[in-house]
């Protein structure tokens, strides 16, 4: 007969707790239903993830992000035809260039090396980095600008 030892012990409640952890953490993503929207979506058309208007720290902040509908749809588009959404984010009226990632988060030039849940904190977050400085109205680089003599 084997005696139980504290090590013994550590190692199953150790084992335990990983494998409720796990579970906890994969339950959402197991339990919802294939052709659900994420929480954002309207119900209405289908086609509004996220949109916000506020002032953060004396700024202006304003952000979408909106799938594109097809012309004559009647906003009734499948999951396939929505493709990537349009991001779009505005600190006083200038605009701060966002990327989306493929888990869903989000990012902009100005925190490159973070992401954010939301279109929103990544807003707030530019805005904390930048402090009092204006986001540029135009990209230094531009194809535009960038002549040859």
């Amino acid at each position: 007969m084997r005696i139980l030892t504290r090590r013994v012990a550590l190692r199953a409640l150790f084992t335990i707790g990983v494998v409720a952890g796990t579970a906890g953490v994969l339950a959402p993503v197991v339990s919802r239903r294939p052709g659900t929207g994420s929480p954002g979506t309207d119900a209405a058309s289908g086609s509004e993830l996220e949109r916000f208007t506020e002032m953060y720290r004396g700024r202006r902040i304003e952000g979408a992000a909106t799938y594109m509908v097809p012309a004559g749809s009647g906003g009734e588009v499948s999951a396939a035809a929505k493709g990537l959404p349009s991001v779009e984010v505005r600190i006083d009226g200038r605009p701060l260039h966002v990327m989306r990632r493929a888990d869903g988060s989000y990012l902009s030039l100005v925190n490159h090396y973070e992401s954010f849940p939301t279109l929103r904190d990544v807003a707030r977050a530019a805005v904390d980095e930048l402090g009092a400085e204006q986001l540029a109205l135009s990209p230094a680089h531009s194809l535009l600008s960038s002549s040859s003599t």
